[in-house]
């Protein structure tokens, strides 16, 4: 099967933009599809950095590729211009170590984390193991937003492992990185009931700006604004302030120095707090979200239309 020279040269454009790129169902921050999950799972793991294509958003490319790369599936590491493969082999390599060096990373440290286990979350979870039985230690996933998950898993002698309170933990390599200095304690108070994860390397929540501290902010030149909204749909309502866009995609803001105030703008707030908690995930320090998004500000300034 021949490819559209359009669609080849949309592709090799996304390719020759982008050192790295993932062609996945979804997007990094949520995958729809298992394979896509693995594949994203594996690249954080490493540590990269990487261009993503959502197929899903794009039926062209979602053929397409399949096409140019003579690869029957999704999804799809480039690295270079070049085809790695997909989520089996993306995994493998990372495991391995070559995912590492494909990307131009350092080898990867396997230096186990040093937590901290609270002698009452010790006790909770040392009943937990010993009702699951034999071989179980403790599994501690920390995701690219710092949310971390505990669970049971069957004893990995290979895995990259800690111990508190006579507690085995054990960690993937990016979550083992994410993990270094937590605390996890046991609550039974104002904070609800159950286990209670502090974790230091986790930058600070998204916080929120009214209208008119977005304005101020921005009137000072303290405060980076932008509207995520597409362009036919500001096209129905605008802030009369500068403000930069993804028209042009994330990239060029992803750049940004991680400590540059940004703020998120929607219509009505949600679509901006994604966007918020996306570029926190990044490492921004300092995001925030305009609440209530343009209606809100349309009550700030009445030249603003509703929609």
């Amino acid at each position: 099967m021949s490819l559209d020279p359009a669609l080849r040269a949309r592709i090799e454009t996304v390719l020759s933009a982008n050192p790295v790129v993932l062609f996945l169902k979804g997007t990094p921050n949520a995958p729809q599809c298992g394979f896509s999950a693995r594949a994203v799972a594996a690249l954080d793991a490493a540590g990269a950095t990487y261009a993503h294509v959502n197929v899903l958003a794009d039926p062209e490319i979602r053929e397409g590729i399949k096409v140019f790369g003579e690869w029957p599936t999704i999804p799809q590491l480039y690295v270079h211009g070049e085809l790695v493969g997909g989520a089996d082999i993306i995994s493998q390599m990372a495991g391995s170590g070559e995912l590492h060096a494909a990307l131009g990373l350092p080898p990867p440290d396997r230096t186990p984390p040093q937590i901290t286990i609270t002698p009452a979350a010790a006790q909770m979870l040392r009943k937990a193991i010993d009702d699951a039985g034999p071989g179980y230690a403790l599994q501690i996933d920390i995701d690219r937003g710092f949310n971390a998950q505990l669970q049971l898993a069957e004893r990995d002698d290979s895995a990259i492992a800690a111990e508190s309170e006579g507690i085995r933990a054990q960690f993937d390599l990016v979550s083992a990185q994410r993990a270094r200095g937590m605390k996890i304690d046991w609550a039974d108070d104002a904070r609800g009931k159950g286990l209670v994860i502090d974790n230091p390397n986790a930058p600070p929540k998204v916080g929120t700006l009214t209208p008119a501290q977005a304005r101020e902010r921005v009137a000072a030149g303290s405060l980076t604004l932008v509207d995520v909204r597409p362009a036919q749909e500001r096209a129905l309502a605008q802030v009369p302030v500068a403000c930069r866009t993804f028209d042009d995609g994330v990239e060029e803001i992803e750049a940004l120095p991680k400590d540059q105030p940004l703020a998120f703008l929607c219509q009505a707030g949600a679509r901006s707090a994604q966007a918020a908690e996306h570029f926190r995930a990044l490492g921004f320090t300092r995001v925030f979200n305009v609440a209530g998004g343009i209606a809100a500000w349309s009550d700030l300034d009445p030249s603003v239309p509703r929609y």
